[in-house]
């Protein structure tokens, strides 16, 4: 019988699930919103039965169940504990790996969903040709994953790889973290849309998709401000690239989808601020699995756990 694990991908606002093989195809998968504002006992109930249900599916299909991984975005314990998530703060304490492994039977792990998405990347995606790699993943913040010769890196405590929180203003704009200036606060999709704000016309649309369209459609303003947060991050990476000389970044999650709006000033920033011989290695790439990369991710790293076993 075939081996599946299930990838879960615990988003601010969406909970998906997905039945994915050892060679990273999906073979079924379910969504939901998330809601944990309705606390931690509902979000449980519902995250078991989404898991039990497609475990029943799998065993209906001929396939068998071997384990479950849990991309969760914040900080996350090996044991997988959320120890902080500023999106899911009543789950934060929880034991999300246990209560899966207690609730359905099986073996599980729960890892940060930038690394989740920076492994799905590097196995099946756009990372594929390289040893080394940062993934980066933009939305409502700046998530990243780090990849160093093969393998993610996660640090001593299991924090490595807060890209988003690396300062690019030192007195700039105050940050969830308790830091200021931190780069997703100038470079994430929330950031675009406040800076957006003063510029929107009446009957336009105020997000980052919408901003990014105007860019594309040669919207002066709107090119400025994707131009500012390409260069932010661009800021960053440059330190970073002058600190592991990485072979390839690789953009993902929503604002991505404005890829060249980003990548050209980030590009430029890099070779300003870089050593000559890291900023002239790397290559910036555009994320190929799109909102899989997390699920497929999470479901290879729990494929990895059981080989080590």
């Amino acid at each position: 019988m075939e081996s599946v694990c299930i990838g879960v991908d615990v988003g601010g606002t969406n909970l998906r699930c997905a039945l994915v093989s050892g060679s990273g195809v999906v073979l079924r998968r379910v969504s939901q919103p998330t809601r944990v504002a309705a606390g931690c006992p509902s979000f449980l109930s519902r995250l078991l039965l989404s898991l039990s249900r497609l475990k029943e599916q799998a065993e209906a299909d001929g396939v068998r169940v071997a384990a479950v991984g849990l991309g969760v975005p914040g900080l996350i314990t090996a044991q997988g504990v959320i120890r902080s998530s500023v999106n899911l703060v009543p789950l934060q304490g929880l034991n999300l790996a246990q209560a899966v492994t207690e609730g359905v039977g099986l073996p599980a792990l729960a890892l940060n969903d930038a690394n989740a998405s920076a492994i799905g990347e590097q196995r099946f995606g756009a990372a594929r040709p390289y040893r080394s790699s940062l993934m980066l993943t933009i939305g409502t913040g700046v998530g990243a994953g780090l990849i160093l010769d093969g393998r993610l890196w996660t640090g001593i405590d299991g924090s490595a790889g807060e890209f988003g929180h690396i300062t690019v203003e030192p007195e700039g704009r105050p940050c969830g973290c308790g830091n200021r200036g931190c780069l997703e606060k100038y470079a994430s999709a929330t950031a675009i849309t406040a800076c957006a704000a003063g510029t929107v016309r009446e009957g336009e649309g105020g997000d980052a998709a919408a901003v990014a369209a105007r860019a594309l459609q040669g919207d002066a303003a709107s090119a400025r401000i994707f131009e500012q947060a390409g260069r932010y991050l661009g800021i960053a990476a440059a330190g970073v690239l002058n600190l592991l000389n990485l072979e390839a970044i690789v953009l993902g999650g929503g604002v991505a989808g404005s890829f060249e709006l980003l990548a050209a000033p980030m590009r430029r920033e890099i070779g300003v601020r870089a050593f000559a011989i890291p900023a002239a290695r790397v290559r910036i790439v555009q994320g190929e699995l799109g909102d899989d990369a997390g699920i497929m991710g999470a479901a290879a790293a729990a494929f990895d756990a059981l080989d080590a076993v």
